[in-house]
Parts: structure tokens; sequence; C-alpha cells
């Protein structure tokens, strides 16, 4: 089963990217060159009107690694190879009270945000935890994020959340 599920998802982005598809064997096996072909491409191969121009990351875990290790590294990513025209990070829930009390992590945000990467907090999870103030101090704009969110969620945003 995941070699036709992966065969699939291979298939699609050959299909989007280069106009040809795969030679996948009875067995679910693909035909090298095809790989090969898949190796070479790049995310600016794939043409623009297949492809969302906008990011946000919903930052809701308390936990520095998955800060460092998950959430900063892709939105860096993201935005140093113009995966996205706009990339942004929400801070939501647990995140704003660690990032209230961790410098390294407060730095991070700040290189990001020097970088173009948009930074905001939920004003109301802030508020939860007492740290709307010092958010702010750090130059993220607290406000309430309910309603922008639905709003990405239903329009033309990809959207996920770490």
């Amino acid at each position: 089963m995941k070699h036709i599920i992966l065969s699939l998802l291979l298939f699609s982005a050959l299909t989007i990217v280069q106009g040809q598809s795969l030679k996948i064997h009875a067995k679910g096996a693909i035909d090298s060159t095809s790989i090969d072909s898949i190796r070479s491409l790049t995310f600016q191969d794939m043409p623009k009107s297949k492809r969302a121009d906008k990011l946000a990351i919903v930052w809701t875990s308390g936990d520095p690694e998955v800060a460092t290790h998950a959430c900063f590294m892709f939105l860096n990513e993201a935005k140093e190879k113009k995966y996205f025209d706009t990339v942004e990070m929400i801070v939501w829930g647990h995140s704003s009270k660690l990032l209230s009390q961790n410098k390294d992590l407060q730095d991070r945000v700040k290189a990001m945000m020097r970088k173009g990467i948009i930074v905001e907090a939920c004003k109301a999870c802030a508020d939860s935890y007492g740290v709307s103030g010092i958010l702010s101090g750090l130059g993220i704009p607290v406000k309430y994020m309910g309603s922008p969110l639905s709003n990405m969620l239903n329009g033309d945003w990809h959207v996920f959340c770490f």
C-alpha cells in the first residue's frame, strides 16, 4: 500500500512540475530515471498557479525543542528558499509563555522578524499567561487572532501547527 501511495504522490509531483508521468511497474516499483527527475526538482520549478503564496505556522508548543528543531527551522527555510511570498508565525497558547521566558527563543524570533517573517501573538493566549507586555516589548504585535486565523483557514493560506 505504501508503494501505491508513494507512487501516486510522485506521479502528482512530476505531472504538476514537469508535465510528464512516472514509469510505474506492475509491482509498484518506480523507474530509476523518474526518481532522478524528482531529486533534481526544486520548489521553484512548480508553476506559480499551482501553489499558494502564503504560509502561516501556528506555534502552540511549550517545548523549546519543537520551536528550534521544527517550527523555526521550517519558517526560516520557507523564507530563505522563497517557498512562499508571505511567511507568518502566530504565537498561540503555551508558546507565548515559553517565548516570554526564553532569551534564546526571543533572539531567534527577533532574527526571523528581521528576515521578513511576520510574527504575531494571540492576545487572549498571552493575556491568560500574563505575558502580553513582554511579547509587545519584543516588537511582536499582540492581538486577538481568532478571526484572522479563521480567515486564513478559509482563505488561500497554507496553515499548520507545531
